[in-house]
């Protein structure tokens, strides 16, 4: 250890002869230690807890009321001292008493009579120890923060590209507006409370919740591919026009599936996504498309999707129809529940409905 951070080092001796505490704190401060005594073990906790805390103890291990073996396991007690490295001080020289300290925490242990190189080697090595270790720590504090930012700031950027990404699908259709917003609101509202049900609980996972909720915004990407004529036709689509809109869902799901073969390894995000958009018009009975899927073969991020997808529609304005009254949508939902909805998760709307209708009125439409 280099004087500077000799200079730095602040030292704690621990011991009830006065002559001890004077031998060594002599020798220390010659060597460039601060130095602080302490004659009793609980003068020692109580100087040890205090700012600045000492970066080495030499506690002895023979005292009255307190002995340093009893001194040590409280400094390891307290989160504020459990760190602290502690040499034993000690004219025992039976191995099991040498044992017992190491398993206690002693970092070393220095025989007495002292002899004064010994003790400044001892030190000086601690030190060294304690400067690497701090060295490492922040090392280790610095890349897990870098870490995180770059985390961070990989998912604010997901979560830019996914939003340009539905506005594009958005512009092809004026009038959803703050549809995006919502559904994925309802879906996280949904995805919350079946986080606890026992038919959920093993997918509902916070990190899951949270890819889920990122990924449904491209629940309708695959609309840009749906010609003008049909998509915002005022009327109702003929049978021709019907099935044209119909692949939507399919044009979405394969598009990110294009962009899937693009990365090396796979994204959970887009995987989510692909389902979303998939199957998010899927039946409880199997009367939906593009599959045909029933039941408990839809996955559970597009019954998610199914109902929030259904319920905004209700609500909201189209070229089409007017805006149905949320009550009114929550009948028509509740007529649903097991034909076109997964009943727990119709049971989990049902049960909730001023949350959903809550985020309806938070993401309304201006203007």
């Amino acid at each position: 250890m280099d004087q500077p951070a000799a200079a730095k080092a602040l030292l704690l001796i621990v011991d009830d002869m006065p002559v001890n505490l004077s031998m060594l704190g002599e020798l220390l401060r010659g060597a460039g230690y601060r130095v602080k005594v302490a004659n009793s073990g609980r003068l020692a906790l109580r100087y040890a807890a205090q700012e600045p805390h000492p970066d080495l103890i030499l506690l002895d291990v023979m005292m009255p009321g307190m002995d340093g073996y009893e001194v040590l396991k409280k400094l390891r007690q307290d989160a504020a001292t459990r760190e602290i490295s502690v040499i034993f001080l000690t004219a025992l020289d039976d191995d099991r008493d040498e044992e017992r300290g190491f398993e206690c925490g002693a970092a070393d242990y220095i025989a007495k009579p002292i002899k004064p190189a010994v003790v400044l080697a001892r030190v000086r090595s601690q030190l060294l120890a304690k400067q690497a270790g701090d060295w490492l720590r922040d090392q280790n504090a610095a890349l897990e923060a870098e870490v995180a930012r770059r985390m961070d700031e990989n998912e604010r950027i997901q979560t830019v590209s996914i939003r340009a990404l539905a506005h594009l699908a958005e512009t092809r259709d004026p009038e959803t507006g703050n549809h995006i917003l919502r559904t994925q609101s309802y879906v996280r509202q949904l995805a919350m409370l079946l986080a606890g049900h026992a038919r959920f609980a093993p997918v509902l996972a916070e990190p899951y919740v949270d890819m889920l909720a990122r990924s449904a915004p491209l629940h309708d990407i695959g609309k840009v591919g749906i010609p003008d004529h049909i998509l915002l036709k005022p009327g109702k689509l003929s049978a021709e026009e019907w099935a044209i809109m119909k692949t939507h869902a399919q044009l979405g799901s394969d598009a990110i599936g294009l962009a899937e073969q693009d990365i090396d390894q796979p994204v959970e995000f887009l995987a989510l996504a692909k389902e979303i958009a998939r199957w998010h018009h899927e039946r409880w009975d199997g009367g939906g498309y593009p599959d045909g899927l029933v039941g408990e073969a839809i996955p559970v991020s597009a019954r998610l999707m199914a109902l929030a997808d259904v319920f905004d529609a209700l609500i909201s304005p189209r070229v089409y129809k007017p805006p149905l009254p949320a009550a009114e949508a929550r009948a028509i939902i509740a007529a649903e529940r097991g034909r076109q909805f997964d009943p727990d998760v119709t049971d989990a709307f049902l049960d909730h409905f001023a949350a959903f209708v809550a985020i309806a009125d938070m993401h309304r439409e201006r203007g």
